[in-house]
């Protein structure tokens, strides 16, 4: 018997088809941002990072219909790195042979590095976790009242003493800790209906 694949992920099976605008909105806004951040952090100009960006959801817009989901392949998240990787070499590689012109992107500089790719996977492995977060967070603060979301917030994200933030709030230390536990799991949740994994951040596990 095969092996069983891994949860689908309700969005990225959405993905599957094109006319899904709905889809493939949540999926740019998301993931955009991850992409452009970890372009920056290789070095590149903004405009040369939005560049790559486009070509990267231009290639996961080919490519995600062929994509599966199994142990075998590996995470989404790992999949999409490689499309970053590659794309960021073709950049390298277009425009090292090109002449440098001022505010360009320092394609010699960057060409002297070591190779980046051990970095590059605790690094993307940290920025994708932390997209994730925000990008939950915007999605279900207005679910919970405001002395919840703030025990949440003040203890985890601000990490103040759950005693300060309970007489702050005038809650008890146990509630506190029940609405922290509660909007965690709630983030996880929508982390998990877009991804198939509920990947937080690591201070929160």
């Amino acid at each position: 018997m095969s092996a069983q694949p891994l949860t689908r992920p309700s969005l990225l099976v959405a993905l599957r088809d094109s006319h899904d605008e709905d889809a493939w909105r949540n999926f740019v806004d998301l993931y955009t941002p991850l992409v452009f951040g970890h372009c920056l952090r290789r070095g590149l100009q903004e405009a040369d990072a939005a560049d790559v960006s486009q070509e990267v959801l231009k290639a996961v817009a080919g490519a995600v219909g062929r994509f599966d989901y199994d142990r075998e392949r590996g995470s989404f998240r790992g999949w999409l790195l490689t499309v970053v990787r590659n794309k960021l070499n073709n950049f390298f590689a277009r425009h090292a042979r090109q002449p440098e012109l001022p505010g360009d992107t320092q394609i010699v500089h960057l060409s002297e590095r070591s190779d980046p790719a051990g970095d590059d996977e605790a690094v993307w492995e940290t920025g994708y976790r932390q997209r994730l977060f925000d990008w939950a967070v915007t999605r279900v603060q207005a679910e919970f009242r405001a002395n919840t979301w703030q025990a949440f917030w003040q203890t985890a994200v601000e990490h103040k003493p759950v005693e300060e933030v309970a007489s702050k709030l005038k809650l008890s230390p146990g509630a506190v800790y029940i609405s922290r536990s509660r909007v965690i799991a709630r983030l996880r949740e929508e982390i998990e209906s877009a991804t198939g994994e509920g990947c937080l951040p690591k201070r929160f596990e």
